[in-house]
């Protein structure tokens, strides 16, 4: 795979001692295994409203109306400078990344249950959204959005990468000039893809680009709009089983009776969570080699992100 990532990501995660303490909060996963396949634009936005290193921790503040981010002692109010600077990092950024990892819990990159003090200075709700990771989030929704701490998980982990790759595969379609038949190509490409996560949403997006005498522009951004919410739902054991027993149809009419029966075992093995994705995957790559199929060869589900990032021994 030669697409390389262009990844956001909050300064501390990628090592920078740029917290309030001088401390970071690296995450392995990106410093060491990521990063041979993404360019990353660090960005700390507490830094850049101006903030020093080490600095005195800001929180939010629920002023009733509004939610104000300030020292904890209340004074040094930032809302107004994260604000903007949310906005314009977004603004500059907008046709470029294709993901962005925040910091979790953080008051200016969290993206939920940021502790929100109330304010008379006694006690907090964790129902916050960082000031920053906000005027992110809004001023694009399409793009993958995923917090430090969540990665760890490898089903969260291989979600967010596969939006992440989609993502830049679309951003670099997008720089060659849209069309109606590339949008249909790149639809069929990602087919068994999105199956594997929402069926109902391939569906929608196939009708929606059969719509007649719909300009491109307006086209192109209702679909992926929709492909993006489809691969944010989580596929599971089930729904690749599913996908899998697709693909298989592909080789009934070439592989003989014994070689049915393997790839179906292995099929049912992972469905049964005896073995991972990874098993009749490879078994399917193979009887593609074995027996060429163009369409199916197409079809970004067999090899969505590079291997060696090791991102389906979740399943």
């Amino acid at each position: 795979m030669d697409v390389r990532l262009k990844i956001g990501i909050s300064a501390c995660v990628l090592g920078q001692k740029v917290r309030f303490d001088k401390g970071h909060k690296a995450l392995h996963f990106c410093t060491k295994e990521l990063s041979e396949f993404a360019d990353f634009t660090p960005v700390c936005p507490e830094v850049g409203v101006g903030l020093p290193i080490p600095r005195p921790t800001i929180r939010q503040i629920n002023q009733g109306d509004v939610i104000t981010v300030s020292r904890a002692d209340g004074t040094g109010d930032v809302t107004e400078a994260l604000t903007q600077f949310g906005q314009d990092f977004a603004a500059n950024h907008h046709e470029e990344l294709s993901g962005f990892i925040f910091c979790a819990k953080s008051p200016s990159c969290g993206m939920e249950r940021v502790k929100v003090y109330h304010k008379s200075g006694k006690g907090s709700e964790s129902n916050g959204v960082g000031l920053f990771a906000k005027q992110v989030m809004e001023a694009n929704p399409d793009l993958p959005c995923e917090e430090n701490g969540r990665l760890n998980d490898p089903i969260l982990r291989e979600n967010f990468m596969t939006r992440a790759y989609t993502y830049q595969k679309w951003l670099n379609l997008k720089k060659t000039g849209l069309t109606k038949h590339k949008l249909i190509a790149f639809h069929s490409e990602h087919k068994y893809l999105v199956m594997s996560h929402h069926v109902e949403s391939y569906k929608n997006l196939g009708q929606l680009l059969a719509q007649p005498d719909v300009e491109v522009e307006e086209l192109a951004k209702e679909y992926i709009s929709g492909l993006m919410k489809a691969l944010s739902h989580h596929a599971t054991r089930k729904s690749h089983t599913n996908t899998l027993q697709h693909l298989q149809g592909y080789f009934k009419k070439h592989l003989d009776t014994a070689k049915k029966q393997e790839l179906a075992d292995e099929i049912h093995s992972f469905r049964e969570g005896v073995t991972p994705l990874l098993v009749p995957i490879a078994l399917i790559n193979h009887y593609l080699q074995e027996f060429p199929n163009e369409y199916l060869a197409s079809q970004t589900y067999l090899n969505p992100h590079p291997k060696q990032l090791r991102l389906r021994y979740g399943y």
